[in-house]
């Protein structure tokens, strides 16, 4: 195992946000500072930190919840049924010496008391500094970064992406080991939060006794609980005050392995799809509440629209998209399927009309160098039977078959200008080529794929455990896999694309270093994977 360096980034050198992050977060009371009159909070307002997100070339979004009780049962956080005026501060440095931007906003009942800035009219390609203020609290100070200027080549841009975080099966170490990398942003790619039931007596750390915080969650209350028992952890809270967040669900968000309008089958209410679209519009308010996303993102009922784009200069464009909302259903049955003829009907679709022409056109657009296309499941085959048959997980692309033959066709017929896929969900790293024919290790290579381990889900794992070892057996185009925990950190330049495999030893007891277990890159112009 490669130990790679660490990095301690400029935040970890200096002064991890003006000393408002560090062991003070371990606490998770923030030690708020006093600012602006009288404080009319007993507790601290702050308690889930601050957050930015979504950065344009001239601002960000900027995101706090008033929560001085995280996990009240009522879901309300502590605070009162009435709008709360909140004040908000935009600097050049964490002294707030240079103030550029500030301004005054309400938290409102009916969002839980959260709030969603949009700051404009800043400089791109620089660092700031922002904070809140509410009844006499100051909040932590945040650290944020605007994209490049549109149409600026930056020598690199450096960023990170996560996923998979049940925080009763394991602590978020690899979060406070990203909120000290050096990154100029951090990709989410879902499943923020689990919605299992919770045993009152299993997992890694224990949930407070409260019983309302360990069913599933069916309603906004629960759902928004659920939210802030998972925000409600140091290491997180530093991460999004450390770096801005691109963030787009998964399954987990709402429940496993839902399509569509489709619950998972099971013996729940939620089966008649009328009752399902109310559980999932509950889980989509609650998840806009407690993340920085801006207005467009905002959920109306069960319609929401998280597919979107970010723009790096000429160096990248982010297409960020969402493999849940318009999928078809699972083919079979869902689960791991061999001889499932459903999976090859043509028309099939994982994106939905509408979301896969936007994704061609943007792609056909696309004028930078690079075309990360962020999004939640493995795209490339992913064989789970090393013998002479075949057997496929219905819930991948794999079980989506012409969707796949779909972009494929259209990153060759549109001459997409090198083409990474980032993935999340399988609570493994992998890197894989994409073939434009799996079966024949021979076809052309039109690009490259990067799974992210989880943050904390199914505990340590190891090295290379037997999925991982059938998994390299039976597909030659996966070269890597690895089932630690970790994240996985990415640097573009004009020539490369390189991925880092960040990974911790262990996850079950907190405090576990971090280290580079291998890296891999692509060549601009010459798709396919090399280890570095």
């Amino acid at each position: 195992m490669n130990s790679g360096s660490g990095g301690t980034g400029v935040l970890g050198r200096r002064m991890m946000l003006g000393g408002t992050v560090g062991m003070a977060l371990a606490a998770a009371g923030l030690s708020a500072s006093r600012a602006w009159g009288d404080s009319s909070f007993r507790e601290n307002p702050f308690a889930l930190g601050v957050a930015s997100g979504d950065p344009w070339p001239d601002g960000v979004v900027l995101w706090t919840r008033l929560a001085p009780q995280p996990l009240a049962p009522d879901g309300n956080g502590g605070m009162p049924p009435y709008a709360v005026e909140v004040r908000w501060e935009v600097a050049k440095d964490d002294r707030f010496r240079h103030v550029v931007r500030r301004g005054r906003t309400r938290a409102v009942p009916e969002l839980a008391h959260s709030v969603h800035v949009e700051v404009s009219g800043l400089q791109p390609g620089r660092h700031y500094y922002y904070r809140f203020q509410a009844g006499g609290v100051l909040s932590p100070v945040g650290r944020t970064r605007t994209a490049p200027p549109p149409n600026s080549l930056p020598k690199g841009v450096d960023f990170a992406f996560v996923s998979c975080q049940a925080w009763f099966e394991g602590f978020y170490t690899a979060y406070r080991h990203l909120a000290e990398e050096d990154v100029d942003l951090v990709l989410h790619l879902g499943d923020y939060i689990y919605e299992n039931a919770i045993d009152a007596m299993g997992g890694v750390r224990k949930v407070p006794v409260d019983a309302e915080l360990r069913p599933e969650p069916m309603n906004l209350v629960q759902y928004r609980n659920r939210h802030a028992l998972h925000r409600f952890d140091p290491d997180l809270i530093a991460a999004h005050q450390a770096h801005p967040f691109a963030l787009v669900w998964d399954d987990h968000e709402v429940e496993d392995n839902w399509a569509g309008d489709k619950s998972k089958t099971d013996s729940e209410p939620d089966q008649d799809p009328a009752v399902f679209r109310q559980r999932a519009a509950a889980a989509f308010q609650a998840y806009y509440e407690h993340l920085p996303l801006r207005l467009p993102n905002k959920p109306h009922g069960f319609q929401a629209r998280m597919y979107r784009r970010l723009r790096y200069g000429r160096m990248a464009t982010f297409h960020v998209l969402d493999t849940r909302l318009f999928r078809d259903d699972q083919p079979c049955g869902d689960g791991t399927k061999s001889g499932c003829d459903e999976r090859l009907t043509p028309g099939r679709t994982i994106l939905g009309p509408e979301q896969e022409q936007w994704l061609y056109r943007g792609l056909g657009r696309s004028d930078t160098t690079w075309n990360m296309i962020s999004q939640q499941i493995p795209v490339t085959q992913v064989d789970t039977d090393p013998g002479p048959g075949q057997s496929f997980v219905m819930d991948f692309w794999d079980g989506y078959v012409d969707a796949r033959r779909r972009l494929f066709k259209e990153l060759t017929d549109r001459e997409v200008s090198n083409p990474v896929v980032l993935t999340g969900d399988m609570h493994r790293h992998l890197a894989a080529n994409l073939k434009q024919d799996f079966d024949d290790p021979g076809s052309p290579t039109l690009g490259v794929e990067f799974v992210g381990s989880s943050i904390s889900t199914t505990k340590d794992g190891m090295d290379l455990d037997p999925s991982g070892a059938k998994l390299l057996a039976a597909n030659e185009h996966i070269e890597f896999t690895n089932f630690q925990r970790g994240y996985v950190r990415c640097s573009l330049t004009r020539e490369r694309c390189r991925a880092d495999f960040r990974v911790l030893p262990y996850v079950t007891t907190p405090g576990a270093p971090v280290s580079t277990r291998t890296s891999y890159v692509t060549e601009s112009g010459h798709p396919g994977l090399q280890q570095a």
